[in-house]
Order: C-alpha cells, then sequence, then structure tokens
C-alpha cells in the first residue's frame, strides 16, 4: 500500500510539472521547457532523458517493466514526458521527433489503459489525440 501511495503522489507531482512545461512550451520558452523536462527524467525516474530516449519502441514495456522494475505508474509517469517531449519538438518544428516521440507516448499509454483497472477519461483522451497527431504526421 505504501509504494502504492508513493506512486500515486508521484505521478500527481509530474502532472503538475508537465503542466508546467507545456505552458512554457505554448508561451514560447521552449529551452527553458526543455531544460525542466530533462531535469524531469531524473528527478522523478531516477535516470536521465537519454536511457529512455535509446529505448526502441517495440521494447518498451519490456524492458522497462522486466530489466529495470518499473511499474505501470512509472509508465505511466514516462508516457507523459513523451507527450510533452513530441510537444516540445513540435514547436521546434521536428517532425520526425514529433512522430517519434508521439509514438512512444501512445504505446505507453495503451498499454496502461489496457493493464489499469480503473477507467479514465483523460487516458482515453491522451490516447485519441495522440493517434490523431500520429495519422496527421504520417500524411
Amino acid at each position: 500500500m505504501y509504494q502504492r501511495d508513493y506512486i500515486l503522489r508521484l505521478i500527481e507531482m509530474a502532472a503538475k510539472a508537465l503542466a508546467a512545461i507545456l505552458g512554457r512550451i505554448k508561451g514560447g520558452e521552449i529551452n527553458i521547457a526543455s531544460e525542466e523536462l530533462e531535469n524531469l527524467y531524473y528527478d522523478i525516474l531516477k535516470q536521465d532523458a537519454a536511457f529512455f530516449r535509446a529505448i526502441p519502441e517495440e521494447m518498451l514495456t519490456e524492458k522497462l517493466l522486466h530489466d529495470h522494475n518499473y511499474t505501470n505508474g512509472h509508465l505511466e509517469i514516462l508516457a507523459g514526458l513523451f507527450s510533452a517531449e513530441a510537444e516540445l519538438c513540435k514547436a521546434r518544428n521536428d517532425k520526425t521527433g514529433h512522430l517519434e516521440y508521439s509514438k512512444k507516448s501512445l504505446i505507453l499509454f495503451e498499454f496502461i489503459d489496457k493493464e489499469y483497472k480503473t477507467y479514465s477519461k483523460e487516458r482515453i483522451k491522451k490516447i485519441e489525440t495522440l493517434k490523431n497527431s500520429i495519422t496527421l504526421l504520417n500524411t
């Protein structure tokens, strides 16, 4: 129970930090947002962003759950981080990065949605938004 409460607090903390980062991106503060996002990876997941970026999308869940003992809660946080990375790439007109991070975020959100026993309207909305974004990027 203690670990679950801890993970829930981490998810809440990450959500607040990600909202602030997305606000910076929308406000044009790209470099500050990028720096804060880099720090958030390590502050919450105890690995730097490059570690997660290097994992191929087809191995994301398996590698993190089995090789690194992450929980679904950690994956949910990472899905949010990848989604913010996608927005950062979009703001930089980096179509390749936008597509890559959108796909990774979608993979994690879909996995979480399948594995969690609770319904989340917010998660479903994120999945739909990511799917639409990926479709547009692939055209």
